[in-house]
C-alpha cells in the first residue's frame, strides 16, 4: 500500500509500505478520506514534540472495513465506517466511567512521541480497534465523515459549560474548532454568541455560520465592545480556541462575573494567566480534551445539518498531492482552512 510519511521535519514521502494485519480485536479500513489537522500541521516542524519522524500522520479519516480481526463481532467487510481518534484501553477508571479521552493508555492514531508511536490513515489502509468505529449514517459522505472528528471536539468543549438555554457566548478564536464551537454552541440553545479573531475572512465565515456579533482581536476596546453585546456585562461563557496567552487573557476578560471560560486550545505548553481577575470575579476555568464519545451524536448533527461543515473544507486533493497542501497550510495560505486527502481520488 502506500503511505504519506514525515521522514524528517518538513519532508514528506509517498513511500510503499506493507498492509497492516488487523489484530484479533481490530479491522482493516480502507481510507476513503482523512482530513490534515491542525496538530499535524504544526507538528511536522517538530515544535510540538508529538511528531517524531518517520510516522504516518491522519486522525480524521473514514473509510470501508476490508478486513475484521477474529475476535472482532458486528462489523462486517464492507461497512462504512468512521473511528475516534483516541485509541482508550476501554478497562481503566476513566475508560469505565466514560471519559475515555482521559483514558491512562490513552494513544492518539497518527502521533509519535517519546511515549508511544501509531501510525495513522494517511495511507490506503490503516487498522484499528473495533471498539473505537462508529457507523456512518447513508447521507453522509466520506469526506464529511472524515470531519467528525474536529466536530466532536467543538462539541465536547461546548459541553464542559454548563450552558442553559439563552445564555450568551464568546469563542476566541474562529479556526476550524471555533467555527464549529460557534455552530455546536447554537445548537446547545446559545441566545447571543461573538466571535473574536485577527482574521476579517474568518469573522466573515463567522457570521456565515451562526455568530451574532463579530469582534477583531485587535480593537483596543474589545472586552468592551463584547461586554456591551453581551448585555453590558460580559458573557456568561467564554471558550478559548488558540492555546496562546493573549487569547486566554481575552476569554477571562469577556466572561462575566461568576462565568465560565473553557480552554480547548493547545498549542503553547505555558500561558500567563490573569489570576486575580480569576479569583475576585469567581470565573470557573474548564479544560476540555478531545472528545469522549460525542461521535454518534455529531454524525447525527452533520446528517440533518445541523452542523454544517461544508463552509469549512477548502479542498479534497489525492494522497499524493499531500505534502503540497501540507506546506500550504503550514505557510498560512489566505482562505485555507480544511484539507481532505483521498487516497482513491475525491467523492
Amino acid at each position: 500500500m502506500r503511505s504519506l510519511v514525515l521522514t524528517a521535519y518538513g519532508r514528506f514521502e509517498l513511500r510503499d509500505a506493507p498492509t497492516p494485519e488487523p489484530a484479533p480485536d481490530e479491522v482493516l479500513i480502507r481510507v476513503k478520506a482523512c482530513g490534515i489537522c491542525g496538530s499535524d500541521v504544526h507538528g511536522m516542524d517538530g515544535s510540538t514534540g508529538r511528531r517524531i519522524p518517520p510516522v504516518t500522520m491522519g486522525h480524521e479519516a473514514a473509510g470501508i472495513i476490508e478486513d475484521v480481526g477474529a475476535a472482532v463481532s458486528g462489523w462486517a467487510p464492507g461497512d462504512r465506517v468512521t473511528f475516534d481518534s483516541t485509541i482508550y484501553c476501554g478497562v481503566c477508571p476513566y475508560c469505565r466511567t466514560g471519559r475515555v479521552n482521559l483514558c491512562d493508555q490513552r494513544r492518539v492514531l497518527g502521533v509519535s512521541c517519546a511515549e508511544y508511536r501509531r501510525d495513522g490513515a494517511f495511507a490506503d489502509y490503516v487498522a484499528v480497534p473495533a471498539r473505537i468505529l462508529y457507523r456512518l449514517p447513508d447521507t453522509v459522505s466520506f469526506v464529511q465523515a472524515a470531519m467528525v472528528e474536529p466536530v466532536s471536539v467543538a462539541v465536547h468543549a461546548v459541553g464542559r459549560a454548563p450552558i442553559r438555554l439563552g445564555d450568551s457566548a464568546a469563542v476566541v478564536g474562529t479556526g476550524m474548532i471555533g467555527l464549529l464551537v460557534v455552530q455546536a454552541l447554537r445548537q446547545a440553545g446559545c441566545g447571543r454568541i461573538i466571535a473574536i479573531d485577527l482574521d476579517p475572512a474568518r469573522l466573515a465565515l463567522a457570521k456565515e455560520v451562526g455568530a451574532d456579533v463579530v469582534v477583531p482581536a485587535d480593537d483596543p476596546d474589545l472586552t468592551a465592545r463584547v461586554h456591551a453585546a453581551a448585555g453590558g456585562q460580559g458573557v456568561r461563557h467564554a471558550f478559548e480556541v488558540v492555546g496562546a496567552a493573549p487569547a486566554v487573557v481575552a476569554a477571562i476578560q469577556c466572561a462575566r462575573k461568576g462565568g465560565s471560560v473553557v480552554l480547548v486550545g493547545n498549542l503553547a505548553p505555558e500561558v500567563a494567566f490573569p489570576l486575580q481577575h480569576v479569583v475576585t470575579r469567581e470565573i470557573t476555568v474548564y479544560g476540555s480534551c478531545a472528545s469522549a464519545g460525542e461521535y454518534p451524536a455529531c454524525l447525527d448533527l452533520i446528517a440533518r445539518g445541523g452542523i454544517r461543515v461544508e463552509p469549512l473544507l477548502s479542498a479534497t486533493a489525492p494522497l499524493e498531492d499531500g505534502p503540497e497542501w501540507f506546506q500550504r497550510l503550514y505557510d498560512k495560505e489566505p482562505g485555507l482552512m480544511k484539507v481532505v486527502l483521498c487516497p482513491e481520488g475525491a467523492e
